[in-house]
């Protein structure tokens, strides 16, 4: 299986409904995210899938969420915005833009610190 990815990060605000201590109240983040496409085979080029494109559609899904309060985002409204719910968010952006190529699936793996992270993986 080949892989490809890219990096990005972006800051943003957030609070969480629950038992979360502290994290209930509005605090922020750097959020790295890594995104990773997988498939069996390379395209004709010797490619996976083309990395400046996926850099390019991830930069513009990621720059909605670049200095927001994630809890009033349109697209993340009402939802509890843990960073597994992001992590779902930006493959669900992402994903359309990626399908009908070489990759059969993707994964998003969103960082809201050094030591944490939180992923969604699917198919395309």
């Amino acid at each position: 299986m080949f892989e490809v990815g890219v990096v990005t990060q972006f800051e943003a605000a957030h609070r969480l409904r629950g038992d979360f201590g502290p994290a209930t109240r509005l605090h922020g983040h750097t959020y790295r995210v890594e995104i990773a496409l997988r498939g069996p085979r390379l395209r004709d080029d010797a490619t996976l899938y083309d990395i400046s494109h996926l850099q390019g559609v991830v930069q513009e899904v990621v720059s909605g969420l670049h200095y927001r309060d994630l809890d009033e985002h349109q697209g993340l409204a009402g939802e509890n915005t843990t960073a597994e719910v992001v992590a779902r968010y930006l493959w669900d952006r992402i994903a359309p833009e990626i399908q009908g190529n070489s990759v059969d699936s993707m994964g998003v793996r969103v960082w809201e610190s050094p030591q944490a992270y939180a992923a969604y993986e699917g198919q395309l």
